[in-house]
């Protein structure tokens, strides 16, 4: 009975997917007709779809996707692209060094990659095209420095695999996503570097000495954001939820007030994507708990761990399958629904062979978020694509040297834990 279940769970998923059925409904729809084949109550959908966003974990999610939009309605980030500037900006190819290095910024702050390459695209795409950098290449170093963002604290979706992870700790997992968020920035800079050489892209213009302390100042008060987040978890003054609801209380403020970068009666246009999107994604949350529970109900994990094992017991083999298999799959699936149909099924082949759940989760988000600039369902590549005016075949083309040096950094992540457990073992003494 299960065989043929799991065959209808599949198919039903497959059918659904192909039909264009939006994911979340995709998911509930194929768990209900797998319950009824099963002959189990139809009740049971909805009480798991409930009981998956009945967490007080989750209320993080709104306030982080909140100040993110709050901070990407004004002008957060050309102050922090001219902050960026100051570090990396009189090279040659300075502009495109600049962008890898405000978008680790502007990721600090929005946690979201597609807010990333919204904001610092609509800044430094043109700007780029303006300098003379071929627009494919513009677009292929923006989307992918974007990526930043799912990995660096505070990323919604590193709270995403907490809760599918069953609450591995938030606070590890941020301090866990910092070092290979450096890595991350630092191999697409060095891709950067090389192609701006070899295509003769021109040096950054220098800053005026006059502007420097302004500028300062403005990327140290926007840079505020993510450090109130992040500081405020590990000092235990607060959860990961309330640091989240106080960085919207300076986000509004800084925004709104200090800047004055737009007028306030547009806060309703900013609460009203905010509401969009956390509808969105607790749908999405609901739904996958769901199909989880019906996977978890087949003994889906169980089996995939013994098909794993069949084939090695090398921790290192079985990553690279793991990996394999998840930028496989993210090529056709976006990065929430992966996140959370894929850990409950994948934790426990990692865990069965000792690799630390941090660890784990940092290699599935990084696995997830590369996912973001592939096509069919790159939503990244296509948001850069629209903002540059780059066709999406170019824009792919341009874009394989920085999905090389995206999965060196990921091949690094995996096979050194360190990069991932330095951080979260010296903080926060775990073994």
């Amino acid at each position: 009975m299960n065989t043929i279940a799991l065959i209808i769970l599949a198919g039903t998923f497959i059918a659904l997917l192909l039909l264009r059925f939006p994911i979340s409904i995709t998911l509930a729809g194929s768990a209900l007709v797998t319950m009824i084949y099963l002959d189990l109550p139809w009740v049971v959908v909805g009480q798991r779809m409930i009981q998956g966003i009945n967490s007080f974990s989750l209320l993080a999610i709104p306030f982080f996707i909140l100040a993110g939009q709050i901070m990407s309605a004004g002008g957060m980030a050309v102050r922090l692209v001219n902050f960026a500037q100051l570090f990396v900006g009189a090279v040659r190819g300075g502009l495109a060094l600049v962008n890898c290095v405000a978008c680790m910024f502007f990721g600090n702050i929005s946690g979201s990659a597609a807010a990333d390459v919204s904001s610092i695209g609509s800044v430094l795409i043109p700007a780029m095209k303006k300098k003379g950098y071929d627009a494919d290449y513009a677009v292929a170093v923006t989307t992918s420095a974007s990526i930043q963002g799912v990995i660096f604290p505070p990323s919604h979706n590193l709270v995403l695999f907490s809760v599918a992870a069953g609450g591995v700790s938030v606070s590890n997992l941020f301090l866990g996503g910092i070092v290979p968020g450096l890595l991350l920035m630092f191999t697409l800079m060095i891709i950067s570097y090389s192609v701006a050489v070899k295509r003769n892209y021109p040096k950054g213009e220098p800053i005026k000495w006059s502007q420097v302390p302004k500028i300062i100042g403005d990327g140290f008060l926007s840079l505020m954001t993510g450090v109130i987040i992040l500081g405020g978890i590990l000092s235990g003054w607060f959860t990961a939820t309330e640091a989240g609801a106080i960085a919207c209380v300076y986000a509004f403020i800084l925004t709104f007030f200090v800047y004055r970068d737009v007028p306030l009666r547009h806060i309703g246009i900013v609460l009203k994507r905010t509401f969009r999107t956390v509808s969105m994604v607790l749908f999405l949350i609901a739904a996958s708990d769901a199909f989880g529970w019906i996977l978890a109900y087949l003994k889906v994990p169980v089996l995939l761990t013994d098909m794993f094992l069949s084939v090695s017991d090398n921790p290192s083999v079985i990553l690279l399958m793991i990996n394999v298999l998840l930028l496989l799959i993210g090529f056709p699936m976006d990065m929430a629904p992966m996140i959370l149909i894929m850990t409950p099924i994948l934790l426990p082949v990692a865990t069965a062979l000792g690799i630390d759940p941090v660890h784990f989760g940092i290699i599935m988000i990084l696995n997830c978020g590369i996912g973001l600039i592939t096509p069919p369902v790159g939503t990244v590549l296509f948001i850069g694509c629209a903002i540059g005016k780059v066709p999406v075949s170019q824009a792919t083309k341009a874009s394989w040297p920085f999905f090389f040096a995206m999965c060196v950094a990921l091949l690094l992540v995996t096979y050194i834990p360190e990069i991932s457990l330095w951080l979260p073992h010296l903080v926060n003494g775990a073994p």
